[in-house]
């Protein structure tokens, strides 16, 4: 557990995971709201099994999906991060730029604000070249996210995402990216 500092925003502390996260993690997993643009909500132990994916992560990579809290409260919010994609797909190898947060925290936000402090760690400290996100045709707020963050979106990358079955209505993904070279992070 041992590393960096934690990435901050004036309003925002992306750290690793604690075992006081899990209990509330589940409950947004859970949430058919925050998972209308994934293909199920999560039990708790799926969830439990996430976090200890993205633990592990931290420690093969050196980054990953930090558990989010509000810096006055320290109330918990959700993820934003890194992650490498499990899959193949034309972009792959590639590390992807993500978030999930809980749904009293649309609206204010935190999800940019937070990815673009998460892009500005792969950029100045992991020394990446270039990051993407990923999401589902009919998930405009993730790409309004995106577009705030500086990426930018070419219809020739998009992909049919090859954990979804043909038909599925979420198999369909919109690829953004953003590079270092050049880039306008905010």
């Amino acid at each position: 557990m041992a590393g960096p500092p934690s990435p901050r925003t004036e309003r925002l502390v992306l750290r690793r995971w604690r075992p006081e996260d899990r209990a509330p993690f589940a409950a947004m997993n859970a949430d058919p709201a925050v998972m209308e643009h994934f293909p199920a909500t999560m039990t708790a132990a799926e969830s439990d099994a996430l976090v200890d994916r993205i633990e592990a992560g931290f420690d093969e990579h050196g980054f990953g999906l930090w558990a989010l809290e509000i810096a006055d409260t320290g109330r918990f919010i959700g993820f934003t991060g890194l992650s490498v994609p499990g899959f193949r797909a034309h972009f792959t190898p590639a590390v992807e730029v993500g978030w999930r947060l809980c749904r009293s925290s649309w609206g204010h936000g935190y999800a940019s604000e937070a990815a673009a402090r998460a892009l500005r760690f792969a950029f100045d400290d992991a020394g990446l070249a270039e990051v993407v996100s990923f999401t589902s045709t009919t998930n405009l707020r993730s790409q309004a996210v995106m577009r705030r963050i500086g990426m930018t979106h070419d219809p020739a990358d998009d992909f049919d995402h090859p954990r979804l079955a043909e038909g599925h209505p979420l198999r369909r993904h919109l690829l953004f990216r953003v590079r270092a070279a050049g880039r306008r992070v905010p």
